[in-house]
């Protein structure tokens, strides 16, 4: 397992921090949350230079990079709080399309990811549920050519503005994996309820599925285990894709907090030459430094189809939460009361 960096992937990673520095500063993220501004332009960045293009195969339109490049991508986004539909489209939708969907899907959906054309978002998780295939309970009903659909699903990122969603559900008295199977359904077939979130630079989302009739050339795979299996393997993609996009957000934390110690003064002293303050960041920096090997550990394990991904991603998952929990208290508490203003 290649665990360095190639020149191309450290390529990739400069034109992608290079963009984001001209056309993400912070002052957009704030007029996403305060006024809410559609960061429409930025993602038209984003399309004319083929990012939405990165992972999808190259037979069905894309650039066919892997979760590495992915990877690469997804932290520089989170350092710079980018807002907009690339996490839910790139690292949801279109991984549930590429792993369970048919050839025919596959053509209709990947190719309009690859070209800009078409946003979407992953809805699995339902309320006091885990994000498994497994655990699904929303019903999908054969209805004539057609299916409809019965359930609720919530945590749903980019399901405000996304135009198709990838839906799970399982065929009536059915459990565990049998019976699992996905749709691909336009948002305006769905009742969509915004979720307040702490993070509001994005959309999060419940829907209800209630007799909502989806047609048949929209499902992705034949009800059962196979096709639990490969929405298991796209969720996993996600997981570890915001792991890492939360890795490059604590880069963030972390490097602004360092610099205000080296410049904020007590005693006649910078704080940051407090042994104190030292022992905090030393911590700080382990844990970064840990969550991304795992971040990035996991998505090499994706890439290779290492039989260790599903415990690397669950690795990346903790680890990440891990990470943010320490930086974001540590970074206000070096920060002191400023640190609890919305300008921080």
């Amino acid at each position: 397992m290649e665990l360095e960096f190639t020149p191309e992937q450290d390529e990739l990673r400069t034109g992608v921090r290079a963009l984001l520095d001209r056309e993400c500063p912070m002052s957009l993220v704030r007029a996403v949350v305060e006024d809410g501004v559609v960061a429409d332009a930025l993602w038209k960045h984003m399309v004319d230079l083929g990012w939405p293009a990165l992972t999808v195969p190259e037979s069905d339109g894309g650039l066919g990079l892997g979760p590495v490049e992915l990877a690469v991508v997804v932290e520089e986004l989170g350092r710079a709080v980018a807002p907009g539909p690339f996490v839910p489209t790139v690292c949801q939708f279109a991984p549930a399309i590429r792993e369970a969907g048919e050839a025919a899907v596959r053509e209709r959906f990947l190719a309009a990811v690859a070209e800009g054309s078409l946003t979407g978002a992953l809805a699995v998780a339902e309320p006091g549920r885990p994000a498994d295939p497994a655990a699904v309970r929303a019903t999908a009903t054969p209805d004539g050519g057609a299916w409809t659909l019965a359930g609720t699903k919530t945590a749903v990122l980019g399901g405000d503005r996304a135009d198709e969603i990838v839906v799970l559900a399982r065929e009536p008295d059915t459990t565990g994996a049998d019976g699992v199977l996905a749709f691909v359904v336009p948002r305006s077939a769905l009742g969509v309820t915004p979720i307040r979130s702490l993070d509001a630079s994005r959309g999060l989302v419940s829907l209800e599925l209630e007799g909502a009739r989806v047609d048949d050339d929209r499902r992705l795979g034949e009800p059962g285990p196979e096709t639990a299996a490969r929405l298991g393997r796209a969720i996993e993609e996600a997981t570890a894709a915001l792991a890492t996009e939360i890795v490059g957000t604590c880069q963030t934390i972390f490097d602004v907090t360092l610099e205000y110690a080296k410049q904020r003064e007590q005693f006649g002293v910078p704080i940051g030459s407090f042994q104190a303050i030292k022992h905090k960041f030393a911590d700080m920096l382990i844990a970064l430094e840990r969550a991304r090997a795992t971040a990035y550990f996991a998505a090499l394990c994706q890439a290779e189809d290492d039989p260790r991904r599903t415990i690397a991603t669950s690795t990346a998952k903790a680890a990440a939460g891990d990470c943010q929990r320490r930086l974001a208290k540590e970074g206000i508490q070096i920060h002191g009361g400023i640190g609890y203003t919305w300008e921080h």
